[in-house]
């Protein structure tokens, strides 16, 4: 009889955390934020990050969340290029007791990090910024998300735009990773299929001192545009720099992974007419999206700002949808709220799409990014064609 008593106890106690989880009263819930902030990438992710916790602080800030909760982020580097660091980090963000992970930054870290962790956590991962097209396909029992759409999507995009320019023939370097390889062969794939040739295609290891020897490769095949699939704070830019140095290629073609402030400052003016993409919007919710990261005191141009914001904001709705923190229900409820039906909710709505989703009604997050998530949880996404002119990445057109 004791027994029983002592184990009806329990359920009630529990019964009772549980429902003090939904309601959120006084609760602190916890967001991990995952990213590259050393290695390839290091030199955007602080602007990625401070833009997700930009989106916490309006939630904060509104008063609405689960009843007068906040939400607290915590930061852990995923390295970018090591598996098993990533998985370490993200590890010590579940020890420290997160309702779920914004990140990784990179693709194999993102993989790593879902396979090792958030599947058997039962976490929902959202990347802002993972685009490996092998990602779609990751056996992650519908939890994990990404708001930063795939490199399928992206190499038809740049090689649409590249033809446009009249580029038909192009060179290829790509860094040898799970990025890497499925950017190149998404665009290789449309680029051929569109009637552009390529000339030659080689691989490189991000970390090296001199890639002198692939340049020269590179260059024999005669080619004046190089393709750049890389990090812009590793081996993609030093590949641009050598090239540079040994008056090899005319021109370059840069995808998201290389668009970054850094590239400028190093070698902006070294570099007019280059071009390429980066996922983004040119519209209304783009611009003031902008106009709030500047206000907040981000100024960078980097890729992922927005996707960052938008991915901090669908986790922290997904819960107010579900009424709980809890780790199991996150996930279910990312769908709901990132698409149709439901009011439209774009950048610095979030005070409203809490009281909307409060008062058991229904929302559209489409944020600055345009979020729309497909059955496999990845986002649709928009791309923006930029050219280098100056030492400023300019828009010249949306795809």
């Amino acid at each position: 009889m004791l027994k029983h008593l002592l184990i009806t106890t329990a359920i009630l106690a529990g019964s009772a955390g549980l429902l003090q989880a939904a309601s959120g009263e006084n609760d602190t819930v916890k967001i991990g934020i995952l990213m590259g902030f050393t290695g390839p990438v290091e030199s955007l992710t602080p602007d990625m990050a401070a833009s997700a916790e930009m989106a916490i602080d309006e939630i904060n800030a509104s008063g609405r969340f689960l009843n007068g909760a906040s939400i607290e982020t915590l930061r852990g580097d995923s390295t970018c290029v090591d598996a098993g660091a990533a998985t370490a980090a993200a590890e010590r963000l579940i020890g420290d007791d997160v309702a779920a992970i914004l990140g990784a930054a990179c693709s194999g870290a993102t993989g790593a990090v879902v396979s090792n962790v958030g599947v058997p956590n039962g976490v929902l991962t959202l990347s802002p910024s993972a685009t490996s097209p092998s990602l779609s396909d990751i056996n992650d029992r519908d939890l994990f998300f990404r708001t930063a759409p795939s490199d399928a999507r992206q190499g038809e995009v740049l090689a649409q735009l590249t033809l446009a320019r009249g580029v038909n023939e192009v060179a290829i370097t790509y860094t040898n990773n799970d990025y890497g390889k499925g950017l190149e062969t998404a665009f290789a794939k449309a680029y051929e299929a569109l009637g552009g040739t390529i000339a030659i295609t080689v691989a490189h290891e991000d970390g090296k001192a001199d890639y002198s020897a692939e340049v020269s490769t590179l260059a024999a095949s005669g080619v004046a545009d190089l393709l750049v699939i890389g990090y812009v704070d590793q081996g993609g830019r030093q590949i641009i720099q050598t090239s540079l140095d040994l008056g090899a290629f005319d021109r370059f073609i840069l995808p998201d992974g290389m668009i970054g402030e850094s590239l400028l400052a190093d070698l902006g003016s070294n570099l007019q007419g280059s071009f390429g993409s980066v996922p983004g919007a040119g519209n209304d919710a783009a611009r003031a999206f902008d106009a709030m990261a500047a206000q907040a005191g981000i100024s960078g141009t980097g890729p992922f700002r927005a996707e960052s914001y938008d991915a901090a904001a669908l986790i922290a709705l997904a819960m107010q949808s579900a009424g709980s923190s809890d780790r199991s229900e996150i996930a279910k409820h990312m769908a709901s709220v990132a698409n149709a039906p439901g009011t439209p909710i774009g950048v610095g709505d979030l005070a409203e799409s809490l009281r909307i989703l409060s008062e058991g009604g229904e929302i559209d997050y489409v944020g600055a990014s345009n979020v729309e998530l497909d059955a496999k949880g990845n986002a649709a996404g928009t791309y923006r064609e930029v050219e280098i002119i100056g030492t400023e990445f300019e828009t010249r057109k949306i795809w």
